[in-house]
């Protein structure tokens, strides 16, 4: 066919139909909208086999791909995709790297190159699941070696910061973490401050920071993101304090690992005179996210935190910080609709063996934090070992994304967990800078959607049941029926 050299030579009625044609074309280049017909789609799924949803049988396993086509066919259910409504952008995925990560990785129970391997797995976006989010303990936790160690033990000023090196393989794990996916979010929080600054002279069985240290504590963050600065890593948010007062009412001497008192006043006084002064003659523009705790804790304390117009207002605001251990995930939409343009970010909810089912679990809470407007999926601890440890008193029944086999007759070797592939339906797909978009809410196939920045579409869809669930999927005038497994989560992307 020869090519079309000018359109004067055409007739008018040919010109007006390229015309529209060529108009139409930009405007499905241009809206977001467009429905290629017979756009390819491709499938990925995990299956777990027992009713505890940890038994992976089959995992990010990548299917037959599938074509939309015209609108047609039954099925159980329908998905319609409406991506000219939009929601929240996605900020990133993953989990912390502790204490206990930085030791089962670089300590010594595994070999540098198995390492390597584990980390480009786990952040690698195309050799991986591209973890795309990390939020790491500032000093002990209680997924840390046994002891309660900051960045700082040495009373009573910041000289020695850093020096015992408590930090350093942490901080190691995000750089090469960072290297292999540079969209990395980075975010820092500690259990408590170093012990000779508190009331009750230790880390741990609570204690209140005293009021003297409240200008040397903000300088304690200062110094900890400027460390990372120095090592070529950003830290994009930091919160003042993991689970602000947890634990203490019921029996503060059974608080065994690190944690720190405070009330919502006290917590407003330091993010807003201390710490947002100190970031800014330090020239960071980390943001601040506060709260960093349930959604059931919200009313009576990260409330009265967040209704503070000098925290909420000032530019080194960055949002509220969200944990899963109790309360709704609805309370995200409540407060997205008092404050519309505060960001969420769900930044902590481990697996654990008291979980009845890890996999359902860990779709709910990607469904549900995102449909209540969270931009992130942040579990807990990245690594333990077989013995879910170590661990610094506190969680004894925690998993993570992967299981580091130390000591025994596998010592050595790495296990990927069903949270590694629960998350990486979200990581790999999903990518930071999406936006969600909507997607019919669904009881049965739990579900939802994302549009990434080079316009490609994620739906991630879930059947927690035991019988097969067949699912159609709506997207403008074309459609694909899909027949979901039991106990199975899917990934579709176009």
């Amino acid at each position: 066919m020869r090519p079309i050299r000018s359109l004067t030579r055409l007739s008018r009625a040919t010109r007006f139909l390229l015309a529209g044609v060529v108009a139409a074309a930009t405007l499905a280049a241009t809206s977001g909208t467009a429905e290629a017909v017979n756009e390819p789609v491709n499938v990925w799924l995990t299956t777990t086999s027992d009713s505890a949803g940890r038994n992976v049988t089959r995992g990010l396993a990548q299917q037959t791909a599938l074509r939309f086509g015209p609108a047609g066919g039954t099925a159980q259910h329908t998905i319609n995709i409406d991506e000219n409504t939009t929601y929240q952008q996605f900020e990133g995925g993953g989990a912390s790297i502790t204490d206990t990560t930085a030791y089962l990785l670089r300590g010594g129970p595994i070999s540098a190159a198995t390492r390597d391997t584990v980390m480009q797995k786990l952040f690698s976006p195309t050799a991986g699941i591209g973890l795309s989010f990390v939020r790491n303990p500032i000093g002990a936790s209680d997924l840390s070696r046994p002891g309660n160690v900051s960045l700082d033990d040495t009373c009573c000023n910041l000289n020695d910061f850093g020096a015992n090196g408590y930090d350093t393989n942490v901080r190691l794990l995000t750089g090469q973490a960072k290297q292999l996916n540079p969209a990395l979010r980075v975010k820092g929080v500690p259990w408590s401050s170093p012990g000779w600054m508190k009331d009750n002279g230790r880390m741990d069985q609570m204690g209140w920071l005293k009021w003297e240290y409240y200008p040397m504590y903000a300088q304690y963050l200062v110094k900890y993101i400027q460390s990372y600065q120095a090592a070529g890593i950003p830290v994009n948010y930091i919160s003042v304090q993991n689970e602000p007062n947890c634990c203490q009412a019921s029996n503060p001497t059974a608080m065994n690992y690190p944690g720190m008192s405070w009330n919502p006043s006290g917590l407003v006084e330091f993010t807003k005179n201390h710490v947002y002064p100190a970031f800014r003659a330090a020239g960071i523009t980390t943001k601040v996210l506060v709260h960093d705790w349930n959604y059931g804790d919200y009313a009576n304390f990260g409330s009265a935190v967040l209704a503070d117009s000098g925290v909420r207002n000032d530019p080194l605001f960055g949002g509220i910080a969200w944990h899963g251990y109790f309360g709704d995930p609805a309370v995200g939409t409540q407060v997205h609709n008092q404050y519309p343009t505060v960001k969420q970010f769900s930044t902590e909810h481990s697996g654990g063996t008291w979980i009845s089912n890890q996999h359902n679990e860990d779709l709910a809470d990607i469904v549900n934090y995102a449909r209540n407007w969270s931009s992130s999926l942040v579990k807990w601890s990245l690594a333990l070992n077989q013995n879910m440890g170590p661990h610094n008193g506190g969680c004894g029944t925690c998993t993570g994304l992967i299981t580091v086999q130390e000591g025994g007759s596998r010592a050595g070797q790495v296990d990927y967990t069903i949270e590694y592939y629960t998350t990486g339906h979200l990581t790999k797909f999903v990518k930071p800078g999406a936006y969600r978009i909507a997607s019919t809410a669904n009881s049965t196939v739990q579900n939802v959607a994302w549009r990434n920045p080079d316009g490609s579409k994620a739906l991630i869809a879930h059947n927690g049941g035991t019988s097969t669930q067949s699912v159609r999927v709506n997207w403008g005038s074309q459609s694909f029926v899909y027949t979901l497994p039991a106990r199975t989560t899917a990934t579709f992307t176009w």
